[in-house]
């Protein structure tokens, strides 16, 4: 929403805003932009010649401010639809989804072709360290965008990525996700569909031909389809895969790519990326040089410190699927090393019971695992919360040892003692986790 306030300011409008919370460093970004912004939400912070009022998914009715444009009856859309009224029509737009993997690739196909001087637009889910920002909006004909499954506003119940005009769409996998949103995985399914059948017939849709998931709900779909994936079966298939410490080699078609990130998912988000790009006549050359210098997203097996040869990982990693492959893959970055896995359940979806079986399978991959307290576990009635304890209960019951501690301060206490050189402590949270990081990093330093 920031990113786009201060792209629209750009383009002339006056832009003013109102959320709960303002804080640094968005708030200073902001302002620096001449955006005036507004702490609290009241009717009087709407200008009386507001043109069009952009209403973020977190707001639901009965805020002052939405209530107040519903009686005035003035035009509002969702952020979605601005970016697609104001930034995505007549444009080559490459969409990328998938419950996993969407920001690596939609980062590593935003730096392969800006390296290769085709100067995307992109919005990313997360911050890239090539491009040291997550959105860019300029007057390209390209526009690389991160296509979100997540609903679109209060009044739009449809997933964001409906609103992205995709000319080139990637569908990474398909898998449960989003249990605030979305009944069963039917209704994942049925956002898909939806999407793939807006997918122009010059366009091209990249598919994942390994996930009987993705495979289905393109059955129908009148855009040229290319499956990527391990099995013969796939048109463009991955083959001879080798990783090192230092990333990841594999052939894709009948070229060579090396890329310096880890793990079956980061080989396939690689390939999506290798084949968007030459859809749109970046050579095998340039990729490989781009690939060879991407430095990765902050949040995704990124180490944020090392103490007493004790090495922090910080990753946003919340669902099972997407644990199981980080510490598969930091399996192969870290041969013979003991690694521990600590995780906060906070995502709407891993709070509830969801994944009560699905957890224990995940974490059980690493040599030792911690647990804390389910996050706003007030707001989930308790037959419908994830049992922690019950995790930790059937992760040790396969041998590892594994513990439940309420928070921070409780982990760090116990985990300190167990810890030793040559260790690895990856945590996983799609939140900031009360600055775990850097909390465990100073006591192991004390």
């Amino acid at each position: 929403m920031g990113s786009v306030a201060a792209a629209l300011r750009e383009r002339g409008f006056t832009v003013t805003g109102s959320d709960e919370n303002i804080y640094p460093p968005m708030s200073t970004f902001l302002e620096s932009k001449g955006i005036a912004l507004h702490q609290g939400y009241r009717p009087e912070n709407i200008p009386a010649d507001a043109e069009i009022i952009v209403i973020g998914n977190a707001i639901v009715r009965g805020n002052p401010e939405v209530e107040a444009v519903l009686n005035r009856k003035l035009y509002y859309a969702s952020l979605p639809e601005v970016l697609k009224q104001f930034f995505l029509r007549g444009r080559h737009n490459l969409v990328v989804t998938g419950t996993h993997g969407k920001t690596t690739t939609t980062a590593l196909l935003a730096w392969i072709m800006t390296a290769a001087k085709l100067d995307p637009g992109y919005v990313i889910g997360g911050i890239p360290k090539n491009l040291g920002q997550g959105a860019r909006f300029n007057d390209s004909k390209y526009f690389v965008i991160e296509g979100d499954e997540y609903d679109s506003a209060f009044f739009d119940k449809r997933s964001k990525f409906v609103h992205y005009l995709p000319e080139l769409l990637i569908v990474n996998n398909i898998e449960f996700d989003h249990a605030d949103i979305f009944r069963d995985l039917e209704e994942i399914k049925l956002s898909f569909r939806r999407l793939l059948n807006i997918v122009p017939q010059n366009g091209m849709v990249l598919l994942n031909g390994d996930d009987p998931n993705c495979v289905e709900v393109a059955r129908e779909c009148l855009a040229q389809i290319l499956e990527i994936g391990f099995s013969p079966n796939c048109a463009q298939q991955i083959r001879d895969v080798a990783y090192s410490p230092d990333g990841s080699r594999f052939t894709l078609g009948n070229d060579e790519f090396e890329v310096p990130l880890i793990g079956e998912f980061n080989v396939r988000n690689a390939a999506m990326a290798i084949s968007a790009s030459r859809f749109y006549g970046v050579s095998v050359a340039k990729i490989r040089k781009a690939l060879a210098r991407f430095q990765g997203i902050a949040r995704r097996q990124e180490v944020r410190g090392e103490a007493r040869g004790v090495k922090v990982i910080d990753d946003f990693g919340h669902h099972p699927t997407a644990i199981r492959e980080t510490l598969r893959a930091l399996r192969h970055r870290y041969p013979g090393c003991r690694l521990w896995a600590i995780f906060e359940p906070r995502s709407n979806t891993t709070r509830r019971a969801v994944f009560q079986q699905e957890l224990p399978d995940a974490l059980k991959l690493a040599d030792g695992v911690f647990i804390s307290q389910v996050a706003r576990l007030e707001q989930i009635p308790e037959a419908e919360r994830l049992n922690p304890e019950a995790v930790v209960k059937a992760i040790a019951e396969s041998g590892r040892p594994a513990f439940y501690e309420p928070d921070v301060a409780h982990i760090i206490e116990r985990l300190v003692p167990l810890l030793k050189a040559q260790d690895v402590v990856a945590i996983f949270s799609n939140g900031g986790f009360d600055g775990i990081h850097g909390k465990l990093l100073e006591r192991l330093q004390r």
